[in-house]
């Protein structure tokens, strides 16, 4: 969906090239670009698969932090979509999604009144809890006599091992949802169980084992609350890391995976079951222009630190450079290029396209796609909630 001219203007420097042929490779850089045909293939992909083991999807737009792509997963038979801050939820319900979860607390005083207002915006709004001080601050915001627009949805985070939110499963964690079952301003949704420790775990069968021994956690406080009358409509979950194997579980409803739309370098080096190629493509990169090479043996680019952001120090280099060739952060500015050889280089104006090394923190240094199709830009889409931290 193409944005006003104003607003495309407005977002990108390049929108003046869309619809130009070869200009996916004449953009002012460091630009974000997305490949729209590998990045449907992804989108059907996850969504054939979801359909094929009886899963729903509800992917995580922390991801991608758009509204575009949202409706895009909506379109596509998504059951809703994941974010993790409130104020990314606040955006998501202004751009017409209308089934969102938050998936951390929110807990301040003013966060929960947002919370409340926004509950009257967006007909499935969920939000996670983890503590009874929480909830009990919740059921008195949306008490009947308060005069909320309908009871809000939440769902209670297990944690089953990453130790970052969640409570771990047993007596606390019934306890709180027996609370929430029983507040008038409350309807509980059911039990979120999220294994982000395991996401990254390079073995298939190490991965799969871990994975299902954790959903086997989540499967013990289901039974546990049906003992007590409370039944769970969603059974939430799972992510790009486990995307083909927590359904062997047999408890989710959903899967929250976000990254198998992009890739990257971290999800690229995690081994897939039997050996076989990655499933998702990498339809997500950063293109980035040789702006000097006086020196024999390298280059400089301009895209730095500043550019990317990385929980590593390799760096991919998807295309437009000899082979051999390494890329190592220059500065804040600034990339640099190591050639295999002094003879080997790049001249200024050279383009090149590389991974991003962690595509949820990179997309959020950036204002805009830059979408291409068939060598060229076709369309910019903005990355709506970036910096969306509260």
């Amino acid at each position: 969906m193409s944005q006003p001219a104003s607003r495309t203007t407005e977002l990108s420097v390049n929108a003046h090239m869309i619809g130009q042929q070869g200009s996916a490779q004449s953009l002012n850089t460091p630009a974000l670009v997305l490949d729209l045909d590998a990045f449907e293939r992804n989108l059907t992909r996850m969504m054939e698969h979801c359909h094929a083991v009886g899963l729903g999807l509800r992917p995580h737009a922390k991801t991608h932090k758009s509204v575009e792509i949202a409706r895009r997963q909506m379109s596509a038979g998504a059951v809703g979509i994941c974010v993790a801050k409130l104020g990314e939820a606040e955006v998501m319900g202004r751009g017409g999604i209308d089934s969102v979860l938050i998936t951390s607390p929110v807990v301040k005083t003013d966060g929960i009144r947002r919370l409340i207002a926004l509950n009257g915006l967006i007909p499935d709004l969920m939000v996670t809890i983890d503590s009874l001080d929480n909830a009990q601050a919740l059921a008195r915001a949306a008490a009947p006599e308060q005069g909320g627009p309908r009871p809000l949805k939440v769902i209670v985070d297990l944690d089953i091992g990453l130790h970052r939110t969640g409570i771990a499963p047993g007596e606390g964690a019934a306890e709180l949802a027996e609370f929430a079952a029983a507040s008038p301003g409350l309807k509980f949704m059911g039990l979120q169980a999220y294994a982000g420790h395991l996401m990254h775990v390079a073995d298939y069968a190490e991965r799969k084992t871990k994975s299902l021994e954790a959903m086997a956690q989540l499967a013990a406080m289901r039974e546990m609350l049906r003992e007590r009358s409370i039944s769970c409509e969603i059974l939430t979950g799972g992510g790009t890391g486990t995307w083909d194997i927590d359904h062997e579980a047999g408890v989710l409803t959903d899967l929250q995976a976000g990254s198998y739309l992009f890739m990257d370098t971290e999800y690229n080096a995690v081994a897939q079951k039997d050996g076989a190629a990655q499933a998702f493509e990498t339809s997500l990169t950063i293109q980035t222009t040789v702006v000097s090479a006086n020196t024999p043996g390298i280059a400089t680019t301009d895209a730095g630190i500043k550019s990317m952001a990385t929980d590593q120090k390799s760096f991919v280099i998807r295309s437009g450079a000899p082979d051999g060739t390494a890329y190592f952060l220059f500065g804040d500015e600034q990339g640099g290029l190591a050639f295999p050889d002094k003879d080997t280089g790049l001249a200024p104006g050279s383009v090149l396209n590389l991974e991003t090394p962690h595509c949820d923190p990179t997309v959020n240094l950036y204002d805009c796609y830059h979408v291409v199709k068939d060598g060229a830009l076709v369309d910019v889409w903005p990355v709506d909630t970036r910096g969306k931290s509260a």
